[in-house]
């Protein structure tokens, strides 16, 4: 299967400060990819370059056969990446459903139209019956979805999920990688997330990459991913084998 996403020897240095260094991967198209390591490992950097926040140092970065790389974050969500933070961050005064329309109007610039796309996106995260409520109501786990819903409200072919399971109950955990799950399954999405919860990464990744100090130190399928020694060594610790 062809890759959606190509990543080619990107680094990224902050102030002398390697963050990223050479890193290279590929996601193909309707594939759940998982990228983990400690906290400094330079995930959330990487992140932001495929988002268009930073421009990598060396390499590139090459989306559904256009290089992205130099890209302003606006023309790489048009181009059709989504993402989501790791510090929700709705807007407060708005309703669930307002909010989820902000992301539905860059591709339905028709309010109607962009208010269905949005009760659309809110069905598959499970917040319509929440839909009128000011987002400053929602408890933690429905913040995390409705970040999710935004970000998916703008049509995109890969989506950027950052610790969205992060701070979860493992119930709540669980109905999260449901939701996931079959959104990647009705739709063929294309998922890249960062994830420190592992029975979550476990569940939902078809294949993982581990960041240290910036550095890819193992790809692969999960269950061999989770016993190299060097991951073990550097993130998992011992009780993971």
């Amino acid at each position: 299967m062809a890759a959606l996403l190509a990543v080619e020897g990107i680094s990224k240095n902050f102030s002398g400060l390697r963050a990223v260094a050479d890193v290279t991967f590929a996601v193909p198209e309707g594939e759940i990819f998982a990228i983990i390591g400690p906290n400094g490992a330079g995930k959330t950097t990487l992140f932001n370059m495929i988002a268009g926040v930073f421009r990598p140092d060396t390499g590139g970065i090459t989306f559904d056969g256009t290089r992205i790389d130099g890209m302003t974050p606006d023309a790489v969500c048009r181009r059709g990446i989504g993402r989501t933070f790791q510090l929700v961050r709705p807007f407060p005064a708005l309703t669930v459903e307002e909010n989820v329309m902000v992301g539905a109007l860059l591709r339905h610039p028709n309010l109607s139209s962009a208010l269905r796309r949005a009760h659309e996106v809110l069905w598959r995260l499970d917040l319509f019956d929440k839909r009128t409520q000011p987002a400053s109501s929602l408890t933690l786990p429905d913040r995390k979805r409705l970040e999710v819903a935004r970000a998916l409200a703008t049509e995109p072919k890969l989506l950027l999920l950052d610790e969205v399971m992060a701070g979860l109950r493992p119930t709540e955990t669980d109905r999260m990688v449901e939701i996931l799950k079959k959104i990647n399954n009705d739709t063929g999405l294309t998922i890249l997330l960062i994830e420190h919860v592992m029975r979550a990464v476990m569940s939902l990744a078809a294949r993982i990459l581990v960041l240290h100090h910036g550095a890819a130190i193992a790809e692969g399928v999960p269950e061999a991913v989770v016993r190299e020694p060097a991951v073990v060594q550097s993130y998992l610790g011992a009780e993971a084998l």
